[in-house]
């Protein structure tokens, strides 16, 4: 319940004072699609005069035989042997001609190579490998007596349980069974459906490992197809040990698929002891100029710490009849950031490490079935998800890297003719990490705006949060969680934490006065669950 003196402020803050009211059809155009706006210009990318090392990539795969298909109709497959029982599914799924990733990978595939596939998010690599797998299964005539024939590890829970969805999708006709492990389920109810057999598992390395140790009834050892997703994920959140003993612990003849978004010493050390001496390279990106997808327009912001509320509010405000994910360094940014917004009638969704996985799974396919809203997540959910018909990606605190920056816009303009827009908040001293993403071929152009059309909230925003304790006390632990989060940050040339001004910072979480906190800035890097 909201005291007068609160209801006042609250009013203010979304928007229902005289002086914004009769502002509110120029504050339409603040920051909208680049081209679409007097108020946004789009400004050309200066030449960083970065030479492409084109040896060193040559010499990483040189030991790599690079696969030539063209691109197909799916109904073509049956020319490769593809069974009715599959064409009929994916014709149901509404699909007719493959993705540059599905044309390349799935005939090899189908004959019984083993890959390793460099395939950007949204490239459709889904179907990619689980077609050959399910193919796999129906010409062996796997039953549930002969235990597991494939399984499928992912690096997240949200996006096993989506490779799931497909799965079923793909398997309406054909009477394999399937099954989802990972954490967060029962694990009694996961070891009975093992024991009674399960021809295709999708998993995550934790849980999965946790089986193979120790559940007696999982029969696996006669698996045909290890498929490793997101391999650089999965080693990115701290699965390497486990991905090691996983396959150590697998039948040694297999066929393996491997699937990464980008290729990095650790992937080329995985491929090495889980891949045969030979095995197909299938690199969807080695011939195009940019990283990220042709439907996507890229552009940055430059904003000072104070202001940086204000533009976001602004923008989201402006936005909010589109459907756009906002990703946040930590989960307290996330948690305060959510609490403001729905308190000040502006609604959105969270999803971050630290909710339960019902909670999260919920929201998941909350904004999934949605046509608009707003999602507030950590970079927990930057991967692999297929969210539908995302407009935008703003990037409210900065990626730790170029790569993160690529999957975090690969939530958008997904799949053929694709369409997008992605926007990254810079403060002055943080316009050096646009070499860094021109240098890893992003193309990113400059937004800019016009402040005048900037909600003039901080006065209210200042007075809510001190006069609302649970607000209060949400922005304090925030504010803390942003220092350490950039603290940890890995570019620190270039995010420095000794380049804040902590009163400014402080100024966009409501605060007039730093809060006093500690901030122990020089602390290890920040732990997965506080992402």
């Amino acid at each position: 319940v909201k005291s007068d003196k609160e209801d006042t402020e609250y009013s203010k803050l979304h928007g229902q004072n005289e002086d914004d009211a009769n502002n509110d059809d120029e504050a339409e155009k603040v920051i909208k699609e680049p081209g679409k706006s007097e108020n946004i210009e789009e400004t050309k990318n200066v030449d960083t005069g970065t030479e492409k090392n084109e040896s060193s990539e040559s010499d990483k795969n040189s030991n790599l035989k690079v696969a030539t298909v063209p691109d197909t109709s799916f109904s073509s497959l049956s020319t490769l042997g593809v069974s009715e029982l599959t064409l009929k599914a994916i014709e149901e799924m509404g699909f007719t001609h493959m993705m540059e990733i599905q044309a390349k990978s799935i005939p090899p595939l189908l004959e019984g190579r083993d890959l390793l596939a460099a395939a950007k998010t949204g490239s459709g690599k889904t179907l990619a490998f689980l077609v050959p797998a399910i193919e796999l299964m129906y010409k062996l005539r796997f039953m549930p007596r002969n235990g597991t024939g494939v399984i499928v590890i992912s690096p997240t829970r949200e996006l096993a349980m989506q490779i799931y969805g497909v799965l079923q999708d793909l398997l309406k006709h054909h009477c394999q069974t399937y099954g989802l492990i990972m954490g967060g389920s029962n694990r009694s109810s996961e070891a009975k459906k093992l024991g009674n057999g399960i021809n295709i598992i999708v998993a995550t390395p934790g849980r999965l490992l946790d089986h193979l140790q120790n559940t007696t009834e999982f029969m696996f050892r006669n698996l045909q197809c290890l498929i490793i997703d997101e391999a650089d994920r999965i080693l990115e959140v701290g699965f390497e040990e486990e991905m090691k003993q996983i396959v150590r612990l697998l039948p040694k003849r297999r066929q393996t698929m491997l699937f990464s978004a980008t290729q990095t010493k650790k992937i080329e050390d995985l491929a090495r002891v889980s891949l045969k001496k030979m095995p197909l390279y299938v690199g969807v990106d080695d011939t195009q100029d940019n990283a990220t997808v042709d439907g996507l327009e890229q552009g940055y912001a430059v904003c000072p710490s104070e202001k940086r509320f204000l533009v976001l509010f602004t923008f989201l405000r402006r936005n909010r009849d589109k459907k756009v994910m906002v990703f946040f360094s930590s989960c307290m940014s996330v948690k305060f950031h959510y609490e403001l917004l729905n308190y000040i009638d502006l609604p959105c969704l969270s999803i971050h490490g630290r909710q339960k996985q019902t909670k999260r799974t919920t929201t998941f396919f909350q904004f999934c079935n949605a046509e608009k809203g707003i999602l507030l997540c950590t970079d927990v959910a930057a991967r692999g998800l297929d969210i539908p018909e995302v407009d935008w990606i703003v990037q409210f605190d900065p990626p730790d890297d170029p790569k993160e920056y690529i999957h975090r816009v690969g939530r958008t303009a997904r799949g053929v003719n694709g369409r997008g827009h992605a926007l990254l908040f810079l403060r002055p001293s943080e316009l050096g990490f646009l070499h860094y993403l021109r240098h890893a071929k992003v193309p990113v152009s400059e937004f800019e705006f016009s402040w005048s059309k900037i909600a003039n909230i901080q006065t209210q925003l200042e007075r809510l949060i001190q006069k609302n304790y649970f607000l209060h006390k949400s922005s304090q632990e925030a504010y803390k969680s942003y220092i350490r989060a950039y603290a940890s940050h890995s570019l620190k040339s270039i995010f420095n934490v000794e380049t804040l001004d902590l009163a400014k910072v402080a100024s966009s979480f409501g605060f007039p006065v730093p809060p006093y906190v500690d901030l122990n800035v020089h602390s290890k890097k920040m732990s997965k669950q506080s992402r």
